[in-house]
């Protein structure tokens, strides 16, 4: 029979449970709603600790986001006037959450809040579609303490944030377009994928799983239907690629085309090819642990999820799906091997749906022995300890650190709270009309003062690495520089704004010493600590003294 198997996973939703049957209407009322409120109350909770961290200062990628949904919102099209890998569905993000909440650190973390919330919805629903209520609800609050955590830097918002309940979205249609036959279905869960993809590349792995799920399942289920496995798969790929199209078609139009695939597709190719395959797993040994702390308990109960496909009845039907999920997830964070800690958000759902799957089948394995109500509740007070302990060893992130204190702990020395206020000052005195020269990775900057850029280079890191376009590069930002007769210029004299190597060409430095000190005079330094910063404008300079070895200057132009 054509749908068979789907048709057994419904009946087993339907009729199996991790609990005792009722069939008595306040029991079924309980059963279907319970589960909703308790994911009501993970959510609140979350949102709470998001509102009291609303005012964390942007990241560098944050920066680069907003400044590039700012420009936007001002009629500019990306890779214009700043460049980067990115593709445009990040950006477009970030211009439609400041178009609906504010061009503001509040306004794009209430953006991500919203995203956020979204992305635990639809991920109790994709559970709850495979499995029961149980493995819904903790995959809930295991998504959405996870991707709060500031081991993934949980509260900026990255990219690959607002991956999640795209991908999301798209495999739970993909489930109902399998059950149901509804080309509609298809196209759109394809389209949503699409929109994951141009956000970040990452989501590539997610289009494969999908294409390959698909067609494995429309195997097993329609036999020799190769017509309708041909159109099914055929119509999800072309509705996969129709954001890129569309963003392709619209970059032309604007005449911003061929920067955009040199940053997007051609050194995009360069900079993941930077590490080798060989050196891959030492990389994920020194930087994975970051992302984990404090969460091993969690990730020990996903990984007795991920072995239920051997043990649970509920699991061996849907292993394909839980396997396959896991896998892809896994080759999101691996593109280049840099294993950053935001990276890791894209493999938090997997994680979460096996720690779900892995508390519902031990609840089913003791209730089916005829165990105790007392024994059988230990897999949830174990799951419980799970996220109550990390959760109390971050509880000064969580409840208690300022802002500033807050990203120090996921962002150390890096000028991020420093940002703010050099930013208040250059647009205090300048014109919109002015532009800055950053002369750093810190376009968080431009995006507070409302300024353009000097440069479209807002990152410095590839004039930095050992790939055939950094002396181009570093020429093509100087040129851009002294051509902007910028009134403001910022010297970023922090080693992570740079991450130069030990084949660096330094070429960019000695230009900086000589132009800066020719065209421009010091007018601020800020001396980053531990803790805060110290800042020194004007008068105060003569009071100076260095105490850290990371600074940024700010510059006047010299009249003249």
């Amino acid at each position: 029979m054509v749908y068979k198997k789907h048709n057994m996973r419904q009946q087993l939703s339907l009729n199996d449970s991790t609990m005792p049957a009722d069939t008595s209407s306040t029991c079924v009322f309980l059963r279907r709603y319970l589960s909703w409120a308790v994911v009501a109350v993970i959510i609140l909770f979350v949102a709470l600790i998001r509102i009291r961290l609303l005012q964390i200062p942007l990241g560098r990628d944050e920066g680069e986001f907003a400044y590039m949904g700012q420009l936007m919102l001002q009629g500019i099209p990306p890779y214009l006037l700043a460049y980067n890998m990115k593709l445009p569905g990040i950006y477009s993000a970030y211009a439609l959450v400041m178009a609906l909440f504010g061009q503001t650190i509040v306004g794009i973390h209430l953006g991500l809040m919203v995203v956020n919330t979204a992305a635990i919805v639809l991920l109790f629903l994709l559970t709850r579609r495979l499995f029961y209520d149980v493995a819904a609800v903790v995959a809930a609050a295991s998504y959405a303490l996870l991707s709060l955590s500031p081991s993934v830097d949980g509260t900026s918002a990255h990219a690959t944030q607002f991956i999640v309940p795209f991908t999301l979205g798209g495999t739970l249609l993909l489930l109902k377009a399998l059950d149901s036959r509804k080309y509609w279905m298809i196209f759109t869960s394809g389209l949503l994928y699409g929109l994951a993809f141009i956000i970040k590349q990452h989501a590539v792995f997610f289009i494969a799983f999908a294409v390959i799920y698909l067609i494995v399942q429309l195997i097993m289920t329609q036999k020799t239907e190769w017509k309708r496995l041909v159109s099914k798969t055929g119509l999800f790929l072309v509705a996969s690629s129709i954001p890129l199209a569309f963003s392709c078609i619209v970059i032309y139009a604007v005449g911003v085309f061929p920067r955009f695939w040199f940053w997007t597709f051609t050194y995009a190719h360069k900079y993941v090819s930077e590490r080798s395959l060989s050196d891959a797993l030492q990389y994920f040994i020194n930087l994975a642990p970051s992302a984990i702390n404090p969460w091993g308990w969690l990730l020990t109960i996903a990984g007795i999820g991920l072995t239920a496909i051997f043990w649970n009845d509920k699991a061996k039907l849907n292993w394909q799906f839980l396997s396959g999920f896991f896998i892809f997830s896994f080759l999101t964070i691996c593109p280049g091997f840099f294993f950053r800690k935001h990276y890791f958000v894209t493999l938090l759902p997997a994680i979460a749906i096996l720690a779900g799957v892995a508390v519902s089948a031990m609840i089913q394995f003791l209730s089916v022995r005829k165990m105790t109500s007392y024994i059988q509740i230990l897999p949830i007070l174990i799951f419980a300890a799970a996220l109550i302990i990390p959760t109390y060893k971050l509880s000064w992130f969580f409840f208690r650190a300022t802002p500033v204190e807050a990203c120090r702990m996921m962002y150390d020395v890096n000028p991020f709270p420093e940002s703010i206020e050099i930013a208040e000052f250059i647009k205090s005195h300048s014109t919109k009309d002015d532009k800055i020269a950053i002369i750093g990775s810190e376009p968080q900057i431009c995006f507070y003062a409302n300024r353009k850029s000097a440069t479209g280079y807002i990152y410095v890191y590839g004039l930095m690495e050992h790939q055939d376009y950094a002396y181009k590069m570093q020429q093509e930002m100087i040129h851009e520089i002294e051509s902007a007769h910028s009134k403001y210029a910022v010297f970023v004299n922090v080693p992570y704004s740079w991450l130069p190597q030990p084949n660096s060409d330094l070429m960019i430095f000695r230009w900086v010493d000589a132009y800066l000190k020719k065209n421009y005079r010091i007018i601020g330094i800020f001396d980053i600590l531990n803790s805060n910063y110290k800042a020194y404008w004007e008068n105060e300079l003569r009071l100076y003294k260095p105490t850290s070895s990371d600074h940024v200057y700010v510059f006047e132009r010299i009249a003249g």
